[in-house]
């Protein structure tokens, strides 16, 4: 039982300060009044945006983390993904865990390597905003720290020496690394974040401790960073502002997740979430610097027994897009990074233990790399506006109004003005009650540089439906051309050879009108499309109103001899890109496929790699004069022109797939707890014989410590063995076992399970008190107790708290008899083999855990199963205790050409299967984390490259019976995802090791 809260923070804080206070870290000594002078002048900034090269640039960013798709060949595909939304950046976090699993030992190579992360973003062209901690949170196992931190008496993310010291090795060896990527040396990296959310703390702990701060930063600038820094507060709260003195940042920004988690209910948006004070406390904050969102809601984390992130992706969806996002573009941030564009997978027991093995988010790309969700095409409209609109970044945000703008209060405008009459205003309306599922009617007054217009002026009135959000310009810059005003939302304008191509959207069956620099409407001149428009000159400017109905055919508007306009609905500008071709600023748009990835001209060829999921009339606009042919996807296509367009037809016929039926296989079975069986050795065990521990989260409550941590095991299952001799009086035995939320645990006493506690989302610790009358101990006899405890990983980290540090594995025990007396106890453990000596370089330190078939490397492709039982997981054991599966499987799958989701896909019924935890391993990789009896997910993702496409896959599965009973996996499935003619690169097969005899494995 832990003291009273306040206790324990104020003996913690005590505590960790005295144990920290051992000698100065090596390397504080700075002295702030000579703070650095900007070393480059490629990235700088003022208090509009950043600039780059000297260009001023809209900062649209995504995050992306490498680690959690351990397929380095996938990289590109994923980036060129985000860069086809618009954006043109992408953040990215560093886990130290995966990097440092012992103390002194860096490893950066194969999965691991961000070389090619950062050559994919220079292909890709996206700029990087690097954000290698030491912390990260992230949802990860101690928020990226290595578990090894537990021994490190300081305060975590404090001015601790000890802790300080510890971080050295990493952040010197990961910012050179960084370092090498700069702009300065040629790379896509352009920011660098110090620390992550450095907001709340331990209110014993002194904060904010700018020493801290800029010890990590004055670590990055010895490594060679030059790029600014850039902060993510995890509030709005000010924190190493520029000004603030020790520690301060050069740009200031803070994170935003209105809507909170609550998968649970996602058409919940409660009342007062919108954030309305951004832009008043920037100018309080940082107004010296552009304002900085460095990551907002763009998806949700779902724990266990949590209710999937198809229902993530249904809380923050393209409404929530259309409303939020548009919010904080009137509050003029240009520095933008939404968590998370695409999330992966927490593959191989890298995750935290508030969530499962798919870290999908519900973003905008889809754990299998899809971009299914309509949030992903509704984004792409709003990135590709904000591109498009340079006037935007200098335009200043005013207060929001229900009476300036709109004749209607339940219709909220706020203004993002121009400095002059000759540059575009911004006005972004929404509903006053921002969760209002309403559709109501307004008319907008709008100040112009034709005085102030009260609009429509051809119809009686505008509509906004509901959760919808709409940006309307005026005096808005079209290539040379004003245009006026428009009510109706802005996709892009491109300006191709002989012409200028506008386009505009709308819900359908919307009316919206447009004032357009022209002279005369019998200048006007429908070229395709609906008729559903009117065109009128104004009596007191030049400019011509058209008035338009949204309809999914459209219309398309030649205005004079060399404007375009398309009025689209909403849904048909979803098909519609934006992409250069390479090498130029010559930009094409193409209407049909499902992706659009990159244009390039060879010689006479047009050469464009695209993604198709079905047969599709591509449309493309500005098909250059100086080439006359076309390729797609290497694949030459015929080519007409059609009205304004050059027109191809792409049929497609999706292959037929041969899966295998993972029931039909040989699968092959081995005990995988022998510890439970007589006369097991556990000689080469490690012995639990530490009398202290340096953990100062949690005090011993034991004669020696049993935390998993304080002997180098930090991931995956822990195994514990302990020994006794009987008395003869044994009566009850009290166990407190900790594996963090949702984790399980089973005791055994010999051969006979007295226990397992089958877990909850709620408990990360289990204490309980068990009879063991009934196996009648005879005075002198020898018995062990063999415990099993799920490490779901280890918690993140509050600043001060040290909540890492929270151990894993036995925390206490007692076997008390009936004459008031204890027997002693043995104990040893195991965790993944060799521990912070992991075995396999690899797959790095966190993918295996302590089980036997994992210590023996059963797991990897070419264990020697030939002479194990056949047995299949389907019949599963009918008693509990833990087997280990394995079977081989070939594909041979058209991945030259086709993008081909596979999953691996369990069906869940406890009533029938029993309460069970099980692991999927994929060539040597654990892609799989299933709790029967907590859930939420039965599907797996696999990308490619762990799953061999073309050749033989080897899998493996444990399966932890809980119960009595024993347990089966009730039904077991390779499932495929629809097929993607694909214009991306070839997939590498990543370097899978095969197994071979471990030395030392017992």
């Amino acid at each position: 039982m832990r003291a009273p809260l306040v206790l324990v923070v104020a003996v913690h804080a005590l505590l960790s300060y005295a144990f920290g206070t051992g000698g100065r870290p090596d390397a504080m000594i700075w002295d702030f009044a000579e703070k650095r002078a900007p070393s480059q002048d490629i990235v700088t900034w003022d208090s509009h945006s950043l600039f780059v090269h000297g260009e001023r640039v809209m900062i649209f960013s995504g995050e992306v983390h490498p680690f959690r798709l351990p397929v380095p060949s996938l990289w590109l595909d994923v980036l060129q993904k985000v860069r086809a939304l618009g954006f043109n950046c992408v953040s990215f976090y560093v886990d130290w865990a995966l990097l440092e699993g012992k103390p002194g030992e860096f490893k950066a190579d194969g999965v691991f390597d961000l070389k090619p992360f950062f050559d994919a973003a220079q292909k890709a062209g996206i700029y990087l905003l690097a954000r290698p901690g030491p912390y990260i949170n992230a949802e990860a196992s101690g928020g990226g720290y290595p578990g090894w931190l537990q021994r490190v008496r300081g305060a975590l993310r404090t001015a601790a020496p000890d802790f300080l010291n510890a971080t050295n090795n990493y952040m010197s060896s990961i910012c050179k690394i960084i370092a090498d990527a700069q702009i300065t040396n040629g790379g896509p990296v352009i920011l660098l974040q110090p620390e992550n959310e450095y907001t709340g703390a331990n209110p014993f702990t002194p904060f904010p401790d700018g020493s801290y701060m800029e010890y990590v930063m004055q670590q990055a600038r010895d490594a060679g960073i030059v790029v600014p820094f850039i902060s993510n507060d995890a509030s709005a709260s000010g924190h190493n502002a520029p000004g603030t003195g020790v520690g301060e940042v050069d740009i200031y920004g803070h994170d935003g997740y209105p809507l909170g988690f609550d998968c649970a209910h996602p058409t919940v948006w409660p009342a007062n979430n919108l954030p309305t004070t951004y832009w008043s406390n920037h100018l309080k904050q940082s107004p010296s610097t552009p304002y900085s969102i460095v990551e907002f809601q763009g998806g949700s984390f779902d724990p266990w027994g949590g209710w999937g992130f198809e229902q993530c992706s249904q809380l923050v969806n393209h409404e929530f897009e259309r409303v939020f996002y548009k919010n904080n573009f009137a509050a003029g941030v240009t520095i933008y990074n939404l968590y998370m564009i695409f999330g992966g997978t927490n593959w191989g027991n890298l995750g935290h233990p508030g969530g499962y093995t798919s870290y999908d988010y519900g973003s905008v790309i889809k754990e299998d790399r899809t971009v299914t969700r309509e949030k992903y095409s509704e984004l792409k409209l709003e990135a590709t506006f904000l591109q498009s609109s340079p006037g935007y970044l200098t335009a200043t945000p005013g207060n929001r109004s229900t009476s300036i703008y709109s004749d209607n209060p339940d219709i909220t405008v706020t203004p993002v003005l121009a400095n002059s009459t000759n540059d575009a205003s911004f006005f972004v309306v929404r509903h006053t009650n921002y969760s209002s599922f309403a559709s109501t009617k307004y008319r907008l007054k709008l100040p112009t540089s034709q005085g102030t217009l009260t609009v429509p002026r051809l119809n009686q009135t505008l509509t906004l439906n509901g959760r919808d959000s709409k940006v309307v310009v005026t005096d808005y810059d079209v290539q040379g051309t004003r245009l006026l005003y428009s009510t109706a939302d802005i996709f892009t304008h491109v300006k191709q050879e002989d012409r200028t191509v506008l386009i505009i959207y709308a819900g359908t069956g919307e009316a919206n009108e447009l004032a357009i620099q022209g002279p005369s409407s019998n200048s006007v001149r429908k070229v395709q499309g609906g008729e559903d428009f009117q065109v009128t000159s104004s009596n007191s400017s030049d400019h011509l109103v058209v008035n338009w109905t949204a309809h999914p055919e459209g219309s398309i508007l030649q205005i004079g001899d060399d404007l375009v306009v398309y009025l689209l609905d909403r849904n048909t500008a979803y098909n519609y890109w934006v992409t250069n071709i390479a090498n130029t600023t010559y930009k094409l748009i193409i209407n049909g496929p499902y992706l659009v990835r990159s244009a390039s001209i060879n010689a006479d060829e047009l050469h464009i790699k695209a993604d198709f999921n079905k047969s599709t009339t591509v449309e493309i606009l500005g098909f250059p004069s100086n080439v006359s042919k076309l390729f797609i996807n290497d694949k030459e296509t015929a080519t007409k022109k059609t009205g304004l367009a050059t027109v191809a037809n792409v049929s497609i016929t999706a292959p037929q797939l041969t899966i295998p039926k993972l029931s039909d296989l040989d699968w092959k079975y081995i005990d995988s707890l022998p510890e439970v069986t007589q006369g097991y050795d556990d000689s080469k065990w490690p012995e639990a014989d530490k009398y202290g521990t340096d953990n100062t989260y949690q005090y011993l409550l034991a004669p020696v410590s049993t935390y998993a941590s304080d002997y180098g095991f930090h991931t995956g299952v822990l195994v514990y063995r302990g020994h006794f001799n009987a008395t003869g009086n044994e009566q009850t035995f009290s166990l407190w076992t900790s594996g963090g939320t949702g984790f399980a645990s089973s005791i055994w006493i010999d051969d006979h399970l007295l226990y397992s506690y089958t877990g909850n989302p709620a408990n990360e610790s289990c204490q309980g008190n068990y009879d063991v009358t009934g196996p009648g101990f005879e005075a002198g006899s020898e018995h062990v107790f063999t415990v099993v405890v799920e490490n779901m990983g280890l918690n993140e980290d509050g600043i001060g708290y040290d909540e890492m540090k929270a151990p894993r594995g036995i925390l206490g025990w007692r076997l008390a008899t009936s004459k008031a007396t204890n027997t002693p106890i043995s104990w040893k453990l195991t965790g993944n083999l060799g521990g912070e000596d992991y075995k396999d370089r690899a797959r790095g330190p966190l993918n295996e855990g302590g089980l036997f078939a994992e210590r023996q490397g059963y797991h990897l492709p070419g264990a020697p199963t030939d002479t194990w039982a056949s047995h299949s997981p389907l019949e599963g054991i009918g008693m509990p205790g833990i087997a280990f599966y394995s079977a081989s499987f070939d594909l041979n799958l058209p991945s030259d050409e086709w993008d081909i989701p596979l999953a691996f896909s369990f069906a869940n019924d406890t009533e029938t299967s029993g309460i069970y935890r099980a692991q999927l391993y994929v060539n040597g990789w654990q892609f799989g984390k299933i709790s029967s009896n907590i859930g939420p997910q039965t599907v797996f993702p696999v990308p490619e490259g762990i799953l061999n496409y073309n050749g033989t896959n080897y899998v493996g599965l444990t399966l932890w019976a809980l119960e009595q009973s024993g347990a089966k996996i009730p039904a077991f499935e390779l499932v495929s995802g629809v097929p993607v003619w694909t214009g991306r690169e070839k997939v590498e097969l990543v370097d899978s090791p095969a197994w071979s005899q471990r030395e030392g494995a017992y």
